[in-house]
């Protein structure tokens, strides 16, 4: 294999793939990158075995080829480099590096070690601009549970089907979701959940330009990103096995209230509410009278906040108590100026929702 590349290609493939490469792992060929090199185009390929990211960018092939490389070393030496980098590789798997006066060589691994990607059918697939998806992730990715023990919750569910695609996140205390319309046919209708670190890796990939085919199938679901500009990268996950609950049954009926709130006001009053929780007192309290809304935080060991919003509020009084940081996640992934909250009475959930599909359950604390 013999290309010529310049930094800014070879930077921007690297740092597309190499996140997903785990520092502690027992096989040698996964701390490895994997490259291909052919018509004009170098694809550098990393996998643990869960998640495998690919990404192709141009570069002036003379001589076709593939090998493995220590994906840290190479990234390592390549940004320390100027100009154009000339790379070779020999049939023992040796990689010769040259960059003006600065010459390396590094060991590497046969490229048919490396694990193969797997199959999807064509049918089962879905498009969308990548901004929306990126939208929809950035929306309920924050509820994604961290709880090890309910790992059907380490995840996004995603469900294809009726002409929407829905995203829908819990840890069991709240729940996010957000629904588009998109064009399924009737062979790519489905459901399936997403890793939290797929997830994690796509919030860092998926930009405001281009599309995303997502396909899925049994046990593995790929994400096929392209720009106008000719950069490609493609993720391949493998699913979250098991049954997702019913987060319908977690939506609460019909409210008694619905107030409007601006969504900026609400979020800087609730941060610096926040500065006065504590571990042991982790709550504030929202209380609604005519025309105003207070929101107080009180720790014995910390000290008190109150702040007072003038609201839209016709009502009848009520407080209700929250987790701030769990009103503080939706309100800054949002972007809209004017957000919902919905309420039943003091121990129901409370719902905010905004003007677009977007739907968020919270549930309420004990008011002490």
């Amino acid at each position: 294999m013999n290309l010529t590349i310049t930094k800014e290609q070879i930077i921007a493939g690297l740092q597309a793939v190499q996140n997903v490469v785990s520092t502690r792992t027992t096989l040698p060929i996964l701390s490895n990158v994997l490259l291909r090199a052919e018509d004009g185009k170098v694809e550098f390929t990393a996998t643990d075995l869960d998640v495998t990211v690919a990404c192709s960018v141009e570069a002036k092939v003379t001589k076709p080829g593939a090998t493995t490389v220590p994906v840290k070393k190479l990234f390592g030496i390549v940004r320390e480099l100027q100009g154009e980098i000339e790379i070779e590789t020999d049939e023992k798997n040796v990689t010769s590096i040259r960059s003006g006066g600065s010459y390396f060589k590094i060991h590497g691994l046969a490229a048919d070690e490396f694990p193969p990607l797997p199959k999807f059918k064509d049918d089962k697939k879905v498009s969308l601009k990548q901004e929306t998806v990126r939208a929809m992730l950035k929306k309920t990715s924050f509820a994604v549970s961290t709880d090890e023990s309910r790992y059907v919750l380490n995840g996004i569910f995603v469900s294809m089907k009726d002409g929407k695609m829905t995203f829908v996140a819990t840890d069991g205390r709240r729940l996010a979701l957000v629904d588009e319309e998109v064009e399924l046919s009737e062979n790519s209708t489905g459901e399936f959940i997403v890793p939290a670190k797929a997830v994690n890796e796509l919030n860092r990939l998926l930009q405001d330009k281009g599309d995303v085919e997502i396909k899925f199938g049994e046990n593995q679901a790929s994400f096929s990103l392209k720009d106008d500009k000719g950069f490609s990268v493609l993720l391949v996950s493998k699913l979250i096995e098991g049954n997702y609950p019913n987060y319908r049954q977690v939506i609460p009926g019909e409210p008694k209230e619905r107030i409007p709130l601006g969504r900026e006001e609400l979020l800087q009053a609730l941060r610096r509410a926040e500065i006065m929780t504590s571990e042991k007192a982790n709550s504030v309290k929202m209380s609604f009278g005519k025309n105003t809304l207070a929101i107080t935080a009180n720790s014995p060991e910390v000290g008190e906040a109150r702040e007072t919003l003038a609201v839209n509020y016709k009502g009848k009084e009520m407080a209700i108590a929250f987790n701030p940081r769990y009103l503080i996640d939706p309100l800054a992934a949002l972007s809209e100026d004017e957000v919902f909250i919905e309420l039943i009475d003091e121990l129901s959930p409370g719902v905010l929702k905004t003007n677009s599909p977007f739907l968020y359950v919270v549930m309420p604390m004990r008011l002490s």
